[in-house]
């Protein structure tokens, strides 16, 4: 299942401007009507302007509902996005109250149109096409509320990330201040292609890196994965679910240095509390901000820190490695980019024998030329 295209949603316009917009057509409709005779003229402007003012708002309201992501078709990590930024039942509720409203006003302009067509007066023609307009404006006004709440949750929901399920996902965790946010950007190819997105009150950070054409993900969630249990709502509680069937990996940071304001007791709290709530996903625990760690031995990181340089030169080169002996995890620093090719490298690993494969298959939806066409 792919990642719903956020920012494909279309525009939702007002209820003013849907009628103003439908009446504009029907007017055009209606002067584009040749007879000469009168009473046959003006009926068929009349059935012309009441149908092309229902057809108008119906296709419109219908071409919505049909490009609007369908919370039946979403993974249920966008699922959960779509509940924590605008609400589950309010989004399906107002694009059901669009499909009624395109409905009804079909309805309406095909009960005033058989109503037209008996007709041989003039004055009860443009009365029963002010009736059609009326009872179609009052319809739309009963989904006003509807359409402002869709044209709000699209500014919103525009601007969620696109978390591909085909592809690797590294949730990273950890407490406030440890370097999250600066590890992602460490980690990401070319310029940080990091992005802030609006999660209720909280923000998802996305980066990703590139290796032999396989783009992995990482995913921090500030206010979701750093903050005791009994500090989260059920809304966030279910996006930590969702994040279980997205994330191949979790990355907990930790800050052993505590410059971050987070006591090393609390930090292995949290890392327990996220190893409950990820049961199925696999924990890499690294220690950051190694430049700040009392017993790594300056020598041992100034020679770490030179050989990183120097794979800017030599790609090929030996990876180093450098390891927090009181705690036994490997060691990183954002800031200085040390350990970042070791951490990736064995995330690649990871991943690797997480997704061990036949290794003449190709990879799901890979582009493959047919030159038989």
């Amino acid at each position: 299942m792919g990642s719903v295209v956020w920012r494909n949603i279309p525009t939702v316009l007002t209820v003013e401007e849907l009628l103003d917009k439908a009446f504009s057509k029907a007017k055009k409709a209606g002067d584009a009507v040749v007879d000469r005779d009168r009473v046959y003229r003006t009926r068929k402007q009349m059935t012309r302007m009441v149908g092309s003012a229902g057809d108008s708002l119906s296709s419109t309201l219908l071409e919505w509902v049909k490009r609007w992501p369908s919370l039946d078709k979403m993974s249920s990590f966008d699922v959960a996005m779509v509940e924590a930024a605008v609400g589950c039942d309010d989004y399906r509720q107002s694009l059901g109250a669009c499909q009624w409203a395109a409905h009804k006003c079909v309805e309406i302009a095909q009960q005033n149109g058989k109503k037209l067509r008996r007709m041989v007066n003039l004055p009860p023609m443009h009365e029963t096409r002010r009736e059609a307009y009326g009872r179609i404006s009052s319809v739309m006004g009963r989904i006003e509320g509807n359409l402002d709440f869709l044209r709000e949750a699209r500014d919103t929901l525009r601007s969620l990330p696109m978390i591909d399920s085909t592809e690797p996902c590294l949730v990273v965790a950890g407490a406030p201040n440890v370097g999250k946010s600066a590890l992602i950007a460490s980690m990401s190819s070319g310029k940080p292609e990091i992005a802030a997105y609006p999660f209720t009150t909280k923000q998802l950070h996305v980066g990703h890196f590139t290796n032999r054409r396989m783009k992995y993900q990482l995913v921090d969630t500030p206010g979701l994965l750093d903050r005791p249990m009994e500090e989260r709502n059920q809304i966030e509680m279910q996006a930590i679910a969702a994040l279980e069937h997205v994330g191949d990996l979790c990355l907990f940071l930790m800050d052993p240095s505590e410059s971050g304001g987070t006591s090393m007791e609390i930090q292995n709290n949290l890392l327990n509390e996220v190893a409950s709530l990820l049961p199925q996903t696999p924990l890499i625990v690294i220690d950051g901000k190694g430049d700040l760690i009392e017993d790594i031995d300056s020598d041992e990181w100034a020679a770490v820190c030179e050989m990183e340089a120097a794979l800017d030169e030599n790609p090929d080169g030996p990876i180093p490695e450098i390891r927090n002996p009181a705690t036994g995890h490997l060691v990183i620093s954002a800031t200085e980019s040390a350990g970042i090719e070791r951490l990736r490298f064995e995330i690649i690993q990871r991943i690797g024998q997480m997704r061990e494969t036949d290794p003449l298959s190709l990879p799901e939806n890979w582009h493959i030329r047919d030159d038989s066409v």
